[in-house]
């Protein structure tokens, strides 16, 4: 009796005030292309700050390679540690980082196992922005990985002629190109079934790609046949790009190179990304 009471007491709705209500016809402003893909890279940010151990992979995975390969190699191939670290630091930077793209197409996957794209494609947004989303929160991925091996090399003995400048110009070159080979991953995201699948996928093409290069060794040391393939690698390209900026220079043929691939891969893998992402 109390209830219905109170509910006597208050004032009844007028219709017009609920006509208008309902019958309003202004939509808000939808949101621009580059404010969601912001959005969705935050998501993947915050990710990263609930389940900190994901950055296991940009500190404890860099430091691990560093020192592995400098103190293994280093001896044998340069004669002394401290010398091998001033070749081998721009390549194990490019290594460590474009190993870790991989994680881009795990993430991707991982969302299509919840569910949580089925409404992410119910939203009046911009179609690319989740995908791009996943790539922007991993820029932030590849700078930590990029600052401690760089850190740890200083530590070790790298000394960059290029400064201070020519170490950011050198990070951001591989931070790009990092940005148009996770396309890559994306479509295995979306292509493949499970998470293994990805990974599976992701180190079939990563190690070739990683090993087959200039990061450890020279390329003339190699026989002829598998110089050709090392000289046309996009790893290679980058990594003697990066060289270059961190020793103070720019290699014109190597920056050509590595911003060909960077167009090609961003329109080929993306466009595929894309389609899959439309009709999955």
């Amino acid at each position: 009796m109390t209830v219905t009471k109170e509910a006597e007491l208050l004032p009844a709705p007028r219709t017009a005030d609920l006509g208008e209500v309902l019958l309003e016809t202004e939509r808000p402003p939808r949101p621009s292309a580059l404010s969601v893909s912001l959005t969705f890279g935050w998501r993947a940010v915050l990710k990263i700050k609930h389940v900190p151990e994901q950055l296991f992979d940009v500190t404890a995975f860099p430091i691990m390679m560093i020192l592995m390969f400098t103190y293994l190699f280093g001896g044998a191939l340069a004669g002394s540690p401290a010398e091998y670290i001033q070749y081998l630091l721009p390549g194990i930077t490019v290594t460590s980082v474009v190993m870790i793209t991989m994680y881009t197409g795990l993430a991707v996957n991982t969302d299509i196992e919840k569910g949580v794209f089925d409404r992410f494609r119910t939203l009046p947004i911009w179609r690319p922005a989740p995908m791009v989303g996943y790539i922007l929160g991993d820029l932030l991925r590849y700078v930590l990985a990029s600052t401690t091996i760089v850190v740890v090399g200083l530590v070790l003995g790298f000394r960059p002629g290029g400064g201070f400048v020519g170490v950011v110009l050198g990070v951001a070159a591989l931070v790009g190109f990092s940005f148009a080979f996770s396309w890559i991953w994306t479509m295995f995201g979306l292509l493949m079934r499970s998470e293994k699948s990805v990974m599976g996928v992701s180190m079939l093409v990563l190690f070739p790609l990683t090993f087959l290069s200039n990061v450890y060794v020279m390329p003339t040391t190699m026989p002829g046949w598998l110089q050709a393939f090392v000289n046309v690698n996009p790893i290679t390209k980058l990594v003697d790009a990066v060289r270059a900026l961190m020793a103070g220079e720019v290699n014109a043929d190597a920056m050509l190179w590595t911003l060909g691939y960077v167009v090609v891969l961003t329109a080929v893998f993306g466009s595929l990304t894309m389609r899959l992402y439309n009709r999955k």
